[in-house]
């Protein structure tokens, strides 16, 4: 006979096993109905695009450390004491008129000025322990007296070894010992790396600007002979010219030397001489050991293939426009209409690439040249000689090439000299001036 309580524990276990299948039912159906309102409404949603963790890896920037650089000032630290601030002097020549006895009364206002020339501001970089300084050829060119101020506030006369306006590079030399030179990058520049421009900008005083590596290879600005310009967004103002545009590391990398501007000072485009294609280094090294540079010459003017935007077929090769006379390219029998394709199996894509190439070579160095004559294909050795002294390139307008303080005096000194007859003419209305000043007295 059962118990009580035994009879409660089974009928406890018949209702549970009863309503058990309905409760799994409805935690089913509403299982059911989540999942398919979740995936209605997910489908329905607009998502952003998302980089696949691959294409993340890729495009991350690359740092020269480990850890995330918050700080520059190292490399600035490092840089800065190798670049240093020059100031130029050009004395006046004393104004032809300035002992005629009437005339002279014309003058007097400005016999205080008779001597004291403009004075320019400019930027160098310390290349070597013994007082060698790199910088622009136009920060020193027509210089009567170079003083070059250093990070730590000594002062010194400097003299100028050497001067290439064809590159607009320049170096001179301080009389002293133990300075800090700057370490020149080896690695060449790639678009995007960081940039940071050193130099004394209007003469506030050295100033760093950071940016990045617009662009590398500029050419065809008309600034120099011979371009090579990495492009810079890092401020760059008068004053600058001949400063340090370092890396993160604060490694040299180019020489601060123009800038595009419309009002005078920054716009975001800058150029620099670089460091990394032997521009620098070239030019410097012949300057220092031959106070001039030595370059190789092909007595040829030349113009690039004619291209056509909309044509999709790409033109390469530089056509001969004339050939010298007694010139290295009419000795080798280059001739006018030939198109240089290679040389030294190095495709010429433009003329200013053909002159760069050529401009490297020393003297007596002999190419060998691809070139296209009357549709048919023929090799030609070329010995190059000495580059000839050429005329200095204008600088354009919109290139605001100096960066230093306008030569107001110096404008004014290249003005025409009067003829006689306007001499004559000037001193009898000064006259008639003088004598009315001395009735009405």
């Amino acid at each position: 006979m059962s118990s009580p309580r035994a009879n409660n524990s089974q009928a406890n276990k018949g209702t549970l096993l009863k309503w058990l299948p309905w409760v799994l039912l409805l935690i089913v159906i509403a299982a059911f109905i989540w999942l398919f309102t979740s995936m209605n409404s997910a489908s329905n949603a607009w998502e952003p695009p998302r980089t696949t963790p691959e294409e993340q890896q890729a495009s991350a920037p690359v740092s020269d450390t480990p850890a995330p650089i918050s700080s520059y000032h190292n490399a600035v630290a490092r840089a800065s004491q190798s670049v240093v601030n020059i100031y130029t002097t050009q004395a006046m020549a004393e104004h032809p008129y300035i002992d005629d006895p009437v005339l002279r009364r014309f003058f007097e206002n400005q016999d205080s000025q008779q001597g004291a020339g403009p004075t320019n501001l400019g930027s160098g970089v310390i290349v070597s322990e013994d007082g060698y300084i790199v910088t622009n050829a136009h920060v020193v060119e027509k210089a009567d007296e170079i003083t070059v101020a250093f990070s730590d506030g000594r002062k010194s006369r400097a003299k100028v070894i050497g001067t290439d306006p064809d590159s607009d590079l320049a170096v001179i030399r301080v009389d002293m010992t133990g300075l800090t030179p700057l370490g020149f990058r080896e690695e060449p520049i790639r678009v995007g790396d960081l940039a940071l421009a050193i130099g004394n900008p209007f003469g506030v005083g050295q100033t760093v600007t950071q940016g990045i590596i617009s662009a590398t290879g500029r050419t065809g600005l008309g600034v120099n002979k011979f371009e090579d310009f990495i492009q810079t967004d890092a401020a760059i103002n008068p004053g600058n010219s001949g400063g340090a545009l370092v890396d993160a590391r604060g490694e040299l990398v180019g020489i601060n030397t123009v800038i595009f501007s419309r009002s005078g000072g920054s716009m975001g485009i800058g150029f620099a001489i670089p460091t990394a294609l032997v521009v620098v280094e070239q030019v410097m090294n012949a300057l220092i050991k031959d106070g001039r540079v030595s370059r190789g010459w092909l007595g040829i003017e030349i113009q690039s293939q004619l291209r056509d935007p909309t044509q999709l077929e790409t033109t390469t090769g530089v056509e001969v426009l004339k050939v010298v006379p007694q010139g290295p390219a009419a000795k080798s029998g280059l001739q006018v209409g030939d198109v240089i394709l290679t040389i030294d199996d190095v495709e010429m894509t433009d003329a200013n690439r053909l002159i760069q190439y050529v401009a490297r070579k020393p003297p007596n160095t002999v190419l060998n040249a691809q070139i296209l004559r009357r549709g048919k294909n023929a090799q030609v050795e070329i010995m190059l000689e000495e580059r000839p002294v050429q005329e200095v390139v204008q600088r354009p307008v919109a290139m605001e090439g100096g960066l230093e303080e306008p030569d107001y005096y110096g404008q004014a000194q290249n003005r025409p000299m009067m003829s006689e007859e306007e001499r004559d003419r000037m001193r009898e209305e000064l006259m008639k001036l003088f004598e009315q000043e001395g009735a009405v007295q």
